[in-house]
């Protein structure tokens, strides 16, 4: 009760303080919003106009399929309009739930009533909630009826292509006379229309003729001499190659084929570009000249396939080992077929054209699918290989099965009257399987060069080999670069083009690459492979981005700051983590994923990290640290246990120490974070040296002092200040003990310091006849008995070595007796 009355109270006093704020900013909302309502209400209204025109052309009987085609992209089109126009709602729908949210609910019956203003603003509220759902409804409901529209059109595209393949024809008048008489007729005015055309443009445009045919030309002589000088090497067989390797035979009989055809198609674009751009053509002879260029364009890459892959006149470039007679025949009988059909398309535009009767159209599809049947058949019976007994051989049975089966059906299809069934099967026989065949060849060729030392027996390859300094492994990865590339483009090539060839239309290649790109739901689940292509490449540019800018940061500005190398190698680190977690964040946005949608796997990773990943984020951690805080940095003289050595590179998870002895050795991060380590450069490299050295009881120690002292002031290394200092550090067992200290200014040159001062004092001591006694030491000796034999010498040998080690031992203690004596002296102080 106390809540309610105090949400009460401070209800009333925002509507007594803050009433013309409310209303004006009520007023201001609420015009923005009726402004928006009726912009979208008009854009859902010209949509379902729209709709009911394609709905209406749907009821057209005469409707073909890329018609129905090109509707459908209509429909795509309004849908993805209408989901716009429902999304336009999105951020004032957050905006009025979240006022509702901070009024509350309405007062329950017997509650004090809220205030006026308060409710005001509810109801005006929901009454633009109401409008705004509304409009929301109509575009969903539009959205449904499109949808329903496109189920629509994807049946009835089914029952034309069904009905096109499976149609019956009467042959009785194909067969006829009259057949032949509209055969005349048709060329005939086939020959007017063309020589009209002829004579107009000679006349009138002429000059436009020679200028679009001379350009035309003009590319086609760049594309062929260009092209022969930069690839002559990878579409022309070699004919001093005795023994061509297989991915040579492959790469030319694939190449070869593209290349040539590629050209040839880019000629007959520019030709057919030029003349519509000076208007030479006019309307029939346009669609005339484009289905002859699209015939001989089809020709030429079939004959070019056949002979790349037979090579009739080089034996040894054949991909296929069948004998030289056989592949002429081939190549003769599939360029004969695709000659039939391109005729027979080519008329059948000219038929669509120029009004010419059914019987006419049968009649030709007739003879062609006929002619294409007995060339299979043909295909079929012949015997291409040689046998050793001079014998010859047939093609394998499925083969020539497969042959032989298609050209009667064929054959028999077109007698029944099934002449759609018929036509189709040969066009697919000849145009798809060439395009099967070079794309089969194509993928060959990528898997051989993408295999091991394939890319550098090529051509390209050993061009590269002997023209650059590419090194085998180097050859190997671009040889596989260039294996993906392969594929790549003969997916993105004969992928659309054997779905043309199957009856489908640009549009739907068109609707199929937008939902690629866009994204492809499953579930509940939206997978964009243009958002994920999106978020790659800009993860790879922010990447090299900040490899550019590390490697200028370093290079540019702290290299002329002469700024210290570990503190160089700490900034460069830190940048480039930096900015590829930057550049990976940004990625992901931009392919589209929702970083808020990572709550559950940022959860999976953090039990994970509980349980199996301590080691790794505790490296690191303990790698963040080191950087940040620098107790050592790359080049310092480190001690960490057992290891000392210089620091080559500190990274997250480890650093790397390269012992004196040129062993590197990798210590995890958590390591040097948890257990002591020693830093002889750290703030500088400043350090002390000590060399012990003992001399012998009796001499002069303050003679040995002074001398000691002024080896190490006559070092040039040695600093002066602080200045060197000689300690008298003990009296040792057999020698008397001192020891040198000096300060230098790089520690790194220790071993160097230490070295000359012991070789200064050697000499000045056997100068000064200082001695510089040894410790004795304990020889245990194994005594070896060997075969004596048994008589008196044996006896007598043993008895004199008795003798002469009892003479060296006392020689041994008169002498040191005298050295006692002699160097004794008074106990200091």
């Amino acid at each position: 009760m106390f809540f309610r009355l105090l949400r009460l109270i401070l209800v009333v006093i925002v509507a007594v303080f803050g009433q013309p704020a409310f209303e004006a900013s009520a007023q201001a909302i609420g015009h923005g919003s009726s402004q928006l309502i009726a912009d979208q209400t008009k854009v859902i209204q010209d949509l379902t106009t729209k709709t009911d025109g394609l709905e209406k052309k749907l009821s057209d009987p005469d409707e073909d399929d890329a018609g129905l085609v090109d509707i459908r992209l209509q429909l795509e089109d309004i849908s993805r309009a209408a989901l716009t126009s429902a999304l336009a709602f999105r951020q004032r729908l957050n905006d009025i739930n979240a006022r509702v949210q901070v009024l509350g609910p309405p007062p329950a019956q017997g509650q004090p009533p809220e205030p006026a203003i308060v409710s005001n603003e509810r109801g005006a509220l929901a009454s633009e909630k109401a409008e705004i759902n509304a409009v929301v409804a109509s575009a969903q409901n539009l959205s449904i009826r499109v949808n329903g529209l496109l189920d629509k059109i994807a049946v009835m595209r089914s029952e034309l292509f069904r009905n096109v393949i499976t149609k019956h024809y009467d042959l009785t008048d194909a067969l006829s006379p009259q057949a032949f008489s509209d055969a005349h007729d048709q060329f005939t005015g086939l020959y007017k229309a063309v020589s009209s055309w002829l004579s107009f443009a000679l006349k009138f445009k002429f000059q436009a003729i020679l200028a679009a045919t001379f350009m035309a030309l003009a590319l086609a002589a760049v594309l062929f001499i260009g092209g022969r000088r930069l690839f002559g090497r990878i579409f022309e067989p070699d004919p001093t190659v005795e023994e061509p390797s297989y991915l040579s035979r492959l790469s030319v009989a694939f190449w070869s084929t593209l290349l040539p055809t590629a050209a040839l198609g880019a000629f007959f674009a520019s030709a057919v570009f030029f003349f519509n751009y000076y208007t030479v053509l006019r309307g029939d002879i346009g669609t005339f000249l484009n289905a002859l260029l699209a015939v001989i364009g089809t020709v030429f890459c079939v004959n070019r396939l056949t002979n790349a892959a037979l090579e009739p006149r080089l034996p040894n470039w054949r991909l296929i080992p069948i004998a030289t007679g056989p592949a002429r025949w081939l190549v003769g009988l599939a360029t004969a077929m695709a000659i039939v059909l391109g005729l027979n398309y080519f008329l059948s535009v000219v038929n669509e054209k120029m009004g010419s009767p059914l019987s006419l159209t049968i009649a030709r599809s007739f003879v062609a699918t006929i002619i294409v049947g007995v060339i299979l058949i043909l295909m079929g019976l012949l015997r291409p290989f040689r046998a050793a007994d001079g014998s010859w051989r047939p093609w394998p049975a499925w083969l020539r099965f497969i042959a032989i089966g298609l050209g009667l059906f064929t054959i028999a299809a077109a007698l029944l009257g099934y002449i759609g069934l018929a036509l189709f099967v040969s066009f697919q026989v000849v145009v798809t399987g060439t395009a099967l065949v070079t794309a089969y060849i194509g993928f060959l060729s990528a898997r051989a060069i993408g295999e091991e030392g394939g890319f550098a027996d090529t051509s390209v390859g050993r061009w590269l080999s002997e023209k650059s300094s590419y090194e085998d492994t180097a050859l190997d990865q671009l040889g596989l670069v260039v294996s993906i590339a392969i594929n790549l483009m003969i997916v993105l090539v004969f992928l659309p083009l054997i779905l043309l060839m199957w009856g489908f239309q640009p549009g739907d290649i068109e609707a199929w690459a937008y939902k690629l790109a866009t994204g492809i739901t499953i579930g509940s689940v939206t997978i964009s492979f243009l958002g994920i292509l999106s978020g790659i490449v800009v993860f790879f540019i922010g990447y090299f981005l900040t490899r550019w800018f590390q490697g200028w940061l370093d290079g540019s500005v702290m290299a002329r700051g002469k700024v210290d190398a570990g503190v160089r190698n700490s900034i460069r680190l830190g940048v480039g983590y930096a900015g590829v977690a930057i550049a990976g964040l940004v990625g992901i946005s931009a392919a589209g994923i929702d970083l808020s949608n990572l709550a559950l796997v940022a959860g999976a990773l953090s039990l994970g990290i509980g349980f199996g990943l301590q080691n790794v984020v505790s490296n690191f951690v303990s790698g963040l640290i080191l950087l940040a805080e620098r107790p050592f940095k790359v080049g310092d003289w480190i001690v960490a246990g057992d290891v000392s050595g210089t620091v080559r590179k500190i990274s997250v998870r480890a650093t790397e120490i390269e012992t004196f002895q040129r062993q590197s050795v990798i210590l995890p991060n958590s390591n040097l974070i948890n257990n002591a380590v020693g830093n002889w450069t750290h703030r500088n490299k400043l350090g002390r040296v000590e060399i012990k050295v003992g001399v012998a009881y009796g001499s002069d120690v303050r003679r040995v002092h002074a001398i000691l002292l002024d080896i190490a002031r006559a070092h040039p290394m040695v600093l002066k200040n602080p200045e060197p200092f000689v300690l008298f550090a003990n009296f040792g067992a057999a020698a008397l003990e001192f020891e040198i200290r000096v300060f230098i200014a790089d520690i790194m040159n220790s071993s160097v310091v230490q070295n000359d001062i012991r070789f200064a004092i050697f000499d000045i001591f056997e100068d000064e006849r200082i001695e510089i006694p040894s410790t004795p030491r304990a020889v245990v000796e194994t005594n070896k008995h060997e075969a004596w034999p048994i008589d008196d010498d044996k006896i007598e040998a043993e008895f004199a070595e008795r003798e002469r080690l009892e003479e060296e031992a006392a020689a041994e203690r008169e002498r040191l007796a005298k050295m006692k004596r002699r160097g004794r002296k008074p106990d200091p102080g």
